[in-house]
């Protein structure tokens, strides 16, 4: 029995390994035409200023209620966007937040409820610590996602939570829900592909983003709508506990990054 343990131990090590090999990834080029309308699709979409990404946006909801904590957390927010999160958190005894897209926030009547926007997560102060981390539909955008994680276990309480809403990338629903909504309606607007932009922007699939905060975190747990299934979900969202610090600051020296 403890050799068949150790052979599945070495398997999932192996696997996770492997996966961890894969970063830093490399987007798509996105062809000339998508680039051209790329800062306007991608506001509209965040925004929901039409009908079809106000429905999307909707749906969405759902993950930022998943991702919502206790009145008086030190909150921190990877890729806030157009800081349409902030109305969820009026709680928030601070709330700071990752951004390197500025033209997405500069304008946002929610700046003001924002004390600190950091280009990104190696911007902030070394002993600065959150009780909570949450992103919504960031994690799947990541290149370097390995690092982003390391970067918010160091950046945590050690009671602290890491939330995050991911789509449910690599499923079914999720496929199916996004042709046939944004998908024809992009290729409506444009007469282009919508899942060459899909491509471009999504470089983690949900099960892959589940696997590597499995191994920053010890205590994880996941769920999906509207179904608890990942091909018949939309969406998951991921609660993690009890991070790593050994795990996450090996991932620092890896990339010759100072220690936090």
């Amino acid at each position: 029995m403890y050799s068949d343990y150790r052979t599945v131990h070495t398997m999932l090590s192996k696997s996770i390994q492997q996966l961890l090999s894969t970063y830093p990834r490399m987007r798509p080029e996105l062809p000339a035409a998508h680039r051209a309308i790329y800062e306007e699709e991608y506001r509209s979409n965040r925004e929901g200023v039409r009908a079809v990404e106000g429905l999307a946006k909707r749906m969405e909801e759902w993950m930022h209620f998943e991702v919502g904590g206790a009145p008086g957390d030190v909150l921190l927010e990877l890729g806030a966007g157009t800081l349409n999160h902030v109305r969820f958190e009026v709680g928030a005894l601070q709330y700071d937040a990752v951004e390197p897209f500025t033209a997405l926030y500069e304008d946002s009547a929610a700046r003001k409820h924002v004390e600190y926007v950091y280009a990104s997560q190696a911007e902030i102060p070394k002993n600065h610590r959150y009780s909570r981390i949450v992103s919504i539909a960031v994690l799947e955008h990541m290149v370097d996602l390995p690092l982003e994680l390391a970067y918010s276990v160091l950046h945590l309480d050690e009671d602290g939570v890491f939330k995050a809403g991911i789509p449910s990338e690599g499923g079914f629903l999720w496929w199916l829900g996004w042709r046939a909504t944004t998908g024809a309606a992009y290729y409506l607007r444009h007469r282009l592909d919508y899942g060459v932009l899909m491509r471009h922007e999504h470089v983690n699939t949900a099960e892959q983003i589940i696997q590597l905060v499995r191994y920053f975190f010890a205590d994880v747990k996941v769920r999906r709508f509207p179904f608890p299934v990942h091909h018949l979900s939309l969406y998951a969202s991921i609660e993690a506990r009890g991070g790593d610090a050994d795990k996450a600051r090996s991932i620092l020296l890896d990339r010759g990054l100072s220690l936090v």
